[in-house]
């Protein structure tokens, strides 16, 4: 079952037809799931369950962490019911009055000796025997969605408890306001709380809320953009730049003007390029953890509006908020016995984080949360509009390069794709879910990464027959690997190699419309990087697509290296080869999970040998089977002086007419400095048919490689 509006505005909303009542619906849709599986108003909000291997509770889990599921499900899911409580406040599901089932659980969580009490801070640090200092917990997470549903509600619920009653939450979330928490953006869920008890009259100790805030506003990096721990991801998103809107209006603007200013103004400034982060339908690109949040990335803009001077552009707010909903809520399978799924849209277990538990995926609700602006606000008054999209042509590429995040995406005319390309990522070697979510050279909006295939490997006919092929390695899509070689596999390719991928990628920005970036591998403190195998990355936009022209840093040889395109979803794929200049280019046409029309084309030139193809089971995202094609090459010598530069082409379309040929080969001479066409040194310059020309020239990197 996939959501379809009652109620649709094609006059208000030309790109979606979603208007106010539509979201209105889209969220009984999914409140509705839920409480499918809540048969009683004594019940939590403890959903089915069909993964035990990663998330949380584990049969053996302490009782806070089984109190922690508990917590979550009502907290996450009061995210949905919240706006809805205040629109609707007599609606009933499954024989539950919503209204009252909240107001009775919210009591029930913060009060001990019943049987849904979720346990305080207090409680936990007692029953923790780890001794550790800076102990925190789940919990904490959930308090601050606790309360801004508590302010959502607060006619129907909060105002509607007794004096007792709301002084017995009040303390529970003071126990965890003033204590131990992740020290980013966690920081934000104990200012709230804080926030949320100023506002209703308790006292609060102002110096742990300026410590927190302070150093919430010294994680800017720039454009909107702060740095969550180590890594930059959508927490920017929905956590730095829609807790700091709603901690402004309760207390920031009143007791700390300085610091609720500056938050404004890095949410202003966001919006000023943000909106391209999605794709002409308004897709969210999976990227970064917590990927089962799916677009909860679109609060930011709700979160802009609740500021004193919004910047965002209301109805292209709505129409990306709404593009985002649909991509979900109108996928068959986005829901598992009514909830959604542990995945970015069916199940897909390689996304998931072991904070997980089968209730996290409703933090997607804060994407609802733009119900709480009266139907008379601009953002569900004004008529859509599609920002940058309106304005690109047919073949026009828009490229943003933010250097603070290390952050440039392409917005292709040619197809309405997004296409992020990301850098200062650094995860351990074994890390391999870090690495998909952060490491893969390109993030595209219409082919989700894909996780490490397994299968058969076929060589590639000249008519697109398969050939079964031995696997020598491990394939990543959009990622190197690389295998070193030992004597036996060096001489006749038979055994079996284990391969490793990049876990580290240093920004350099771009110069010259070509964005430089560094990979290593096995990059670690320990080590000095050069004793590390290294590639210099250097790409650029071109109409479909990303064009890559890579140079090999290598300290060791013999090695096998190989490049994976885009997993590709295999509903049924025709496969063909095109050959021109000594070059090779392999198209895919087939279909997703939905039945969309997929193309891609894969074509090397210079540096690689071949492209062979794997096809690979539950690797996907969009669908159980599916395809990657990758090229291949070998350097033989320890210090001999072979081909540096890898350069090769991945173009996708979301139709099936046919790439023209200059498309497919778009390069009309590349021009080396060394007589040898090695590219070991000077600069290389691809000059393309269509009279563009690009230099790269990796000279000089070295002084600003930024982590």
């Amino acid at each position: 079952m996939v959501f379809k509006p009652k109620h649709t505005d094609f006059e208000l909303s030309p790109y979606t037809g979603l208007d106010r009542q539509s979201w209105i619906e889209a969220a009984e849709y999914l409140l509705g799931g839920i409480f499918g599986n809540i048969k009683d108003i004594e019940d939590p909000v403890v959903m089915p369950r069909y993964e035990t291997e990663v998330t949380y509770p584990s049969k053996d889990a302490p009782m806070w962490r089984k109190k922690a599921e508990v917590f979550e499900g009502l907290c996450r899911s009061f995210f949905i019911s919240a706006p809805l409580i205040h629109i609707e406040p007599d609606l009933v599901l499954n024989g539950i009055n919503i209204r009252d089932y909240y107001k009775k659980q919210v009591l029930y969580a913060v009060t001990p000796g019943v049987d849904n009490y979720v346990l305080n801070y207090s409680d936990m640090r007692n029953l923790d025997k780890s001794n550790n200092p800076t102990a925190c917990y789940q919990q904490t997470v959930e308090t601050a969605a606790l309360v801004i549903c508590l302010w959502l509600s607060h006619e129907e619920i909060w105002d509607t408890y007794t004096k007792e009653e709301q002084d017995r939450i009040a303390a529970f979330l003071t126990d965890f306001a003033h204590s131990n928490t992740v020290p980013q953006n966690w920081r934000l869920f104990n200012m709230l709380d804080m926030a949320f008890l100023y506002m209703n009259g308790y006292p609060i100790d102002e110096d742990i809320m300026r410590d927190h805030a302070q150093n919430i506003l010294h994680y800017y990096v720039g454009d909107g953009w702060y740095r969550d721990g180590q890594s930059f991801d959508y927490y920017s998103c929905w956590a730095f730049n829609m807790y700091t809107a709603i901690w402004n209006n309760w207390y920031g603007y009143e007791k700390e003007p300085y610091i609720a200013r500056k938050f404004e103004e890095n949410s202003n400034k966001l919006m000023e390029t943000y909106p391209d982060f999605f794709d002409r339908d308004g897709f969210t690109n999976m990227w970064g953890r917590s990927g089962i949040y799916r677009n909860a990335a679109t609060s930011s803009f709700d979160g802009n509006l609740l500021m004193k001077n919004p910047a965002i552009d209301p109805g292209l707010a709505r129409r990306i908020c709404s593009g985002s909903l649909l991509q979900f809520l109108q996928r068959d399978d986005f829901l598992w016995n009514g909830v959604p799924t542990l995945g970015f849209y069916g199940p897909f277990i390689p996304l998931v984080q072991g904070y997980s538990c089968a209730e996290s995926p409703m933090w997607l609700a804060k994407a609802l949360l733009c119900l709480h602006l009266p139907k008379d606000h601009p953002f569900w008054t004004a008529k859509e509009n599609n920002g940058t999209w309106e304005k690109l042509g047919e073949r026009e590429t828009k490229v943003t390069t933010l250097d603070g995040p290390a952050l440039c995406f392409a917005n292709h005319g040619a197809n309405g794709i997004t296409e992020l390309r990301s850098g200062k990522m650094v995860k351990n070697k074994s890390d391999s879910h870090g690495i998909w979510n952060y490491g893969k050279l390109v993030f595209n909006s219409k082919f989700p990464w894909e996780s490490a295939p397994h299968g058969e490997t076929f060589c590639v006919g000249a008519d697109g027959e398969l050939t079964l092929t031995e696997a020598k390695m491990q394939i990543e899509s959009q990622q190197y690997s690389l295998c070193y070689l030992d004597e036996e596999n060096q001489a006749d390719g038979s055994s079996e190699m284990p391969s490793i991928t990049p876990n580290a990628t240093f920004w350099h920005g771009e110069k010259g419309n070509v964005l430089y970036r560094r990979q290593f591998w096995e990059y670690e403190t320990q080590t000095e990087t050069h004793w590390r195998t290294a590639i210099d990355l250097a790409d650029f936009a071109v109409p479909y697509g990303i064009f890559r022209a890579d140079k090999i840093r290598m300290f060791r040889r013999p090695i096998s290296l190989t490049l994976g395109s885009f997993g590709f979803p295999d509903n049924g794929t025709e496969i063909s080869v095109r050959e021109k200049d000594g070059y090779k280019a392999v198209i895919l046409k087939g279909h997703d999970h939905t039945g969309k029309d997929k193309q891609l084309a894969f074509t090397i030139m210079d540096g690689w040998s071949d492209i062979k193809l794997i096809k690979s089971s539950d690797t996907n995202p969009d669908s159980k089977n599916s395809i990657v094609l990758f090229a291949e090459t070998r350097r033989n010598k320890q210090y001999g002086y072979e081909p540096y530069f890898l350069i090769s082409q991945t173009i996708t379309k979301e139709d099936l007419t046919d790439f023209t040929e200059d498309e497919l080969f778009p390069v009309k001479e590349i021009l080396y400095t060394d007589p040898q066409k090695c590219g070991g040194y000077g600069p290389v310059t691809i000059v393309l048919k269509n009279g563009d020309k690009k230099v790269i020239d990796f000279y000089g990197i070295e002084a600003k490689l930024l982590l």
